[in-house]
């Protein structure tokens, strides 16, 4: 019997949640400790539902802040393994775990590693880029490892709906030093294949300001039960975003289900500006992280903003408690609490 494999949704069980730590030598070094505190209170609110696994290539010294800053009944929830990076974005250079579905005997998951080259070039990732590999072998995974070295994606860069549906954008699979020449069909029919998905959805705008990802769907689309998807949009005219995010939402009308059906939509605000000397940074509510019974919720000391995509979020996993997280200081190196983290299902964290 030939398995099939499929990329889950977020919202499935998990086992636990990838941190890979900040230090002096990432680009997090002029504030490091406040980058630092912001990985406490994620580190803290995951231990309390699953595993944290936090890589690190200084394992003693994390390892001795975090068993001291979290309360001791989570220690066994949080494992440390040593690992030389460059930065921090769990979510672009880790694993995406495939599971196989329908009637068969394999029951493995599937740990496909694809290229990771710092959002097409822009940064240095080498280090980044063999992390999956040094765990795969050094025994922290339960799994099969496929190997699809050969292309590049991130995992910021799709979204599963779990039943098929691959969200992407075409500004980030089509930029720059990604994949070419391969060519949008082309694209198309490798991440079905890779991804184990029946189609492909393209969205074509909302390009958020500030994102040097070159517009990860993670920041701006995000899929929830009950063939909803969370959106951002601003009925803001003057912010010079406007338009583009009304055409995202106009072309979110139209998509329909594998079943033919309309989305239901929730629209999250886009908060207020905020800047980094001239630079507008990328704060966004999409971002969001779901663990087992609960969504860290990024807030950005906007108390109406904050609130309503607290809202918001609790209308789409009404199931779970919604946590927020000031994610103020992750903005600065222009991406929120999603591009932090990478969960793995039920049973992969060994």
């Amino acid at each position: 019997m030939h398995t099939k494999y499929t990329l889950p949704a977020e919202w499935h069980p998990q086992s636990g949640i990838q941190l890979t730590w900040p230090h002096a030598h990432t680009d997090w070094a002029d504030y490091l400790n406040q980058i630092t505190l912001t990985f406490l209170a994620m580190t803290r609110a995951i231990a309390k539902k699953e595993k944290v696994l936090i890589v690190t290539p200084h394992v003693e010294d994390v390892k001795a802040m975090v068993l001291d800053a979290v309360d001791e009944s989570l220690h066994p929830n949080i494992i440390f393994h040593h690992c030389p990076t460059n930065d921090t974005w769990a979510r672009d250079h880790a694993f995406l775990s495939l599971l196989p579905t329908g009637e068969t005997t394999e029951k493995k998951v599937r740990l496909t590693d694809f290229q990771f080259n710092g959002w097409g070039e822009k940064f240095e990732a080498t280090l980044d880029n063999r992390i999956n590999n040094r765990l795969f072998f050094e025994g922290v995974f339960h799994g099969v490892l496929v190997n699809h070295n050969e292309f590049v994606l991130e995992g910021g860069s799709v979204e599963s709906d779990g039943k098929g549906t691959i969200f992407t954008t075409s500004q980030c699979l089509l930029a720059p030093h990604r994949n070419q020449p391969l060519s949008r069909e082309e694209i198309t029919e490798k991440l079905k294949a890779m991804l184990g998905a029946e189609r492909i959805v393209w969205l074509d705008h909302g390009n958020l300001m500030g994102d040097d990802t070159d517009g990860h769907i993670d920041t701006i689309v995000r899929t929830a039960p009950d063939d909803t998807l969370l959106y951002i949009g601003t009925d803001n005219v003057n912010d010079p975003q406007h338009d583009d995010f009304k055409a995202l939402e106009r072309q979110l009308q139209t998509l329909r289900t594998l079943d033919g059906k309309p989305y239901r939509l929730l629209r999250l605000p886009i908060p207020d500006a905020i800047y980094d000397g001239e630079d507008r940074l990328p704060a966004t509510y999409a971002n969001f992280v779901i663990l087992n019974g609960a969504v860290l919720c990024p807030t950005y000391m906007q108390p109406d903003h904050d609130h309503e995509a607290i809202r918001l979020l609790q209308q789409a996993f009404p199931d779970r408690e919604i946590i927020p997280i000031d994610a103020r200081t992750v903005i600065r190196q222009h991406g929120s609490l999603h591009c932090l983290t990478m969960q793995y299902p039920e049973g992969v964290i060994a």
